[in-house]
C-alpha cells in the first residue's frame, strides 16, 4: 500500500496530532509537509510506527506545492478534523 499522497495523523513528537501529507516513502520512514509550518523543501521524516492515516480517505493527487497542500489539508479538515494551524 503506497502512502504517498495520503494524509496523516502525527502521534509522537512535538507535532503529536498534527494531520499531514505524506510527499514520499523512504523504507520504513515518510517524508511530511504541512505546507505551513512543515513546507515541502525540509519535509518532516517520521517513522511509520508514529503515524496513523487520517480518517478520511481522500488522497491528495495535485501538485506537491506548499500552497496546494496546505489548502487540501485545510479543506479536509473544514469536513472534520484537526489542524496545526
Amino acid at each position: 500500500m503506497s502512502f504517498v499522497g495520503r494524509l496523516v495523523v502525527s502521534t509522537a513528537g512535538h507535532d503529536k496530532g498534527c494531520i499531514l501529507c505524506v510527499l514520499e516513502e523512504q523504507g520504513e520512514y515518510l517524508l511530511l509537509a504541512d505546507g505551513k509550518q512543515r513546507k515541502v523543501q525540509k519535509p518532516k521524516r517520521k517513522k511509520l510506527k508514529h503515524i496513523v492515516l487520517f480518517e478520511d480517505a481522500a488522497i491528495y493527487s495535485g501538485p506537491m506545492t506548499n500552497k496546494a497542500i496546505h489548502a487540501f489539508i485545510r479543506d479536509t479538515v473544514n469536513a472534520g478534523g484537526q489542524s496545526c494551524d
